[in-house]
């Protein structure tokens, strides 16, 4: 089984660990790591936040956010009926 993370296999990972390794140094990685997780965690933190603003608003202006629900909710209900529809082929195969 092929790992492929944003199209780049094994050997690729590996050698880019290597390269990070030469250049900061094994003593270096941990706080690299803790700094990228802060970040990322700070990029997260904020887009939940614009996020919860926006459906705030909405509410507010009296905008249904639930429509995604809806949807696929909708979506839900087709896939069971082309299951419904193709279990008997799919068995017969």
């Amino acid at each position: 089984m092929k790992v492929a993370f944003l199209f780049i296999g094994g050997p690729e990972i590996f050698v880019i660990i290597l390269i990070v390794v030469m250049l900061f140094g094994a003593d270096k990685i941990p706080e690299i790591a803790r700094g990228l997780g802060k970040g990322i965690r700070q990029v997260k933190d904020a887009t939940n936040e614009i996020k919860k603003e926006i459906n705030n608003t909405a509410r507010n202006q009296g905008i249904d956010t639930d429509f995604v629900k809806d949807i696929d909710k909708e979506v839900t209900k087709v896939k069971d009926d082309i299951d419904d529809f193709t279990g008997p082929i799919k068995r017969q195969f």
